[in-house]
């Protein structure tokens, strides 16, 4: 059961994801720097690049999440 994307939604407006730091995914991870970079890295969590930052979609890190659980349970 796939949840949807997380999104703020303002009346008249378009849906904005919410979009993670480096920072923000380490802490949410419990990762290194040099781990979390290692995932964005070998595809295995999705970022989009802004200028020379790096962005997680929220929405990435629950799926990479839920994949890890999904494996680790086979």
């Amino acid at each position: 059961m796939a949840s949807p994307p997380s999104a703020v939604l303002y009346p008249g407006t378009v849906p904005v994801l919410e979009l993670l730091t480096v920072p923000q995914v380490m802490a949410r991870l419990q990762l290194g720097r040099s781990a979390v970079y290692d995932l964005l890295r070998t595809g295995q969590l999705a970022s989009i690049a802004l200028g020379r930052a790096r962005r997680i979609p929220a929405h990435a890190l629950t799926d990479f999440i839920r994949t890890r659980l999904e494996q680790d349970a086979a």
